[in-house]
């Protein structure tokens, strides 16, 4: 396997694989988050290759050891990389299902791609996706991110001052303030065209064509309860549904690197090999779970999604 795939256009994104002692009997792609890169899933790829899976993550456009590093490719750039790559890996392992797993940022892109990823794929993990887009911003935070973006887009914030928990593991958390490869200073204009594939993955979210398994942790402070909660009403939860959701109650955004973190890895390789099966931890939801509508009461109802262009002509008219 080499270190590093070359798209059609020529750019290069560098690789990291985990692969299993035997021939695999699964591929998973995986797809880091937001100014993370390949190494976000070197825990759970080892965990999985141990268990015969073949997990590869590569660095996506604008992150890691990625060319021009820090600049948001936009999202149909990113989700064509994507299904370009799990076309490649259909091609190379036509005989085992691919799986795409998604984290956060990675996970909006995985949505995004569901209709036009290869033929070979069987399914979807989605840790925490990002889907806080413009339809569950206040307008005025919104109205915000859309005038520095036109006005100022290369000022950088490093978000310090939000005092944000986005695990319980302190040490990792150390560990990748320490590593150069993750951004610390993040472009006004990339928050934007995050925002903007956030709300795309919220939009797709709502049919998915594969299998999927969502997780999400209650303690998220990344991604909050709102959104996350339109996304479980979109989903077609229930019995004869292909989607399926997990809530931890001590889980917070950084799932795969939590403390607890063998707990999700074992729901996901029990996911991998039986989708119909209950997972070990027994935390997954139905739509009439009390756990699910204690935690979203009434914003499990959909909320539409407004982008502040239409707001700024609505407000014109």
């Amino acid at each position: 396997m080499p270190d590093a795939a070359i798209m059609e256009d020529g750019y290069v994104l560098p690789l990291a694989v985990w692969k299993p002692d035997a021939e695999p009997r699964a591929i998973v792609l995986a797809l880091h988050g937001f100014n993370d890169y390949r190494n976000a899933f070197a825990s759970p790829g080892e965990f999985l290759a141990d268990h015969g899976i073949l997990v590869i993550a590569y660095d996506q456009r604008g992150f890691g050891d990625t060319a021009q590093r820090g600049i948001w490719p936009g999202t149909a750039r990113l989700a064509r990389d994507a299904a370009t790559f799990s076309r490649l890996l259909c091609e190379q392992y036509p005989h085992q299902p691919l799986y795409l797993l998604g984290v956060s940022m990675g996970g909006a892109v995985a949505l995004q791609i569901q209709r036009d990823a290869a033929p070979c794929l069987k399914g979807i993990i989605l840790v925490a996706p990002a889907v806080w887009g413009w339809q569950t911003m206040p307008w005025w935070q919104s109205s915000l991110l859309y005038a520095m973006a036109h006005i100022t887009p290369g000022l950088t914030l490093t978000g310090e001052d939000l005092h944000i928990t986005p695990s319980d593991n302190r040490e990792m958390l150390r560990a990748l303030a320490r590593d150069p490869r993750v951004i610390k200073e993040t472009r006004v204009d990339a928050i934007y065209g995050l925002t903007d594939l956030m709300e795309s993955a919220y939009r797709h979210g709502s049919d998915p064509d594969a299998s999927t398994l969502l997780l999400y942790g209650e303690k998220d402070e990344i991604i909050p309860e709102g959104p996350a909660c339109g996304l479980f009403a979109r989903l077609p939860v229930g019995k004869g549904s292909h989607s399926r959701v997990v809530l931890y109650p001590d889980g917070y955004h950084m799932l795969l690197r939590d403390l607890q973190a063998e707990v999700v890895y074992q729901d996901i390789l029990s996911w991998l090999a039986d989708p119909e099966a209950a997972v070990p931890s027994g935390l997954e939801v139905g739509p009439n779970s009390r756990r699910l509508h204690a935690l979203c009461g009434d914003r499990l109802a959909v909320t539409p999604a407004i982008h502040p262009r239409e707001s700024f002509a609505s407000q014109r008219e």
